[in-house]
């Protein structure tokens, strides 16, 4: 699962430059630092000829007094009613520079790509009342997390961004192989 990641421009080049692009289209106000469920992010969609940064907010609306929605999982994600149609056209990508996850202990834990100050998130986005709103897909969780959660967000790597965004077959491929070997750090 994923319920809060990382985004801070002061530890990669690549998100610093994301963070220029969202201040250059000045649309909005976003948080840096730990996104939560509901906060405005910077977001990779499909632009004219690679993607680009728009702000939206973590979080599809729940049904009926339910939460709301942060995370959906790949292996059921093309057979849902709410993220069948997202998964066809409205794949996107949540830069981030490492999500967390908490153990047994409730010590909380950074994971991030080794020797990577970025990592790239599968994830798929949808409008509600007018509003862009995302969520993470999520697939079982690799050695290198099984031990602190069962699942982990589906990890792009940055070679993959523009096909997991603009071709259908290539984001069906990616949602079915096997995650990268990430990084942990105890937070305190």
């Amino acid at each position: 699962m994923c319920g809060r990641y990382n985004f801070s421009q002061e530890e990669s080049d690549e998100i610093r430059e994301i963070v220029r692009e969202v201040e250059r289209q000045q649309r909005g106000e976003f948080k840096m630092g730990e996104i939560y469920p509901t906060n405005v992010a910077p977001v990779l969609v499909a632009g004219d000829d690679r993607p680009v940064p728009e702000l939206l907010t973590w979080g599809f609306p729940g049904f009926k007094g339910q939460r709301t929605i942060i995370n959906a999982r790949a292996e059921t994600a093309p057979d849902k009613p709410m993220f069948r149609k997202c998964l066809e056209q409205r794949r996107c990508v949540i830069p981030s520079t490492g999500f967390y996850e908490w153990d047994e202990g409730k010590q909380k834990i950074r994971f991030n790509l080794p020797g990577d100050r970025a990592l790239y998130m599968a994830g798929l986005y949808n409008e509600f009342a007018g509003e862009p709103r995302y969520v993470i897909l999520t697939t079982a969780a690799n050695e290198s997390i099984a031990d602190v959660h069962n699942r982990m967000p589906v990890v792009l790597p940055r070679e993959r961004i523009a096909e997991w965004i603009g071709d259908l077959a290539s984001a069906m491929d990616i949602l079915k192989s096997v995650p990268p070997m990430l990084d942990r750090q105890p937070v305190s």
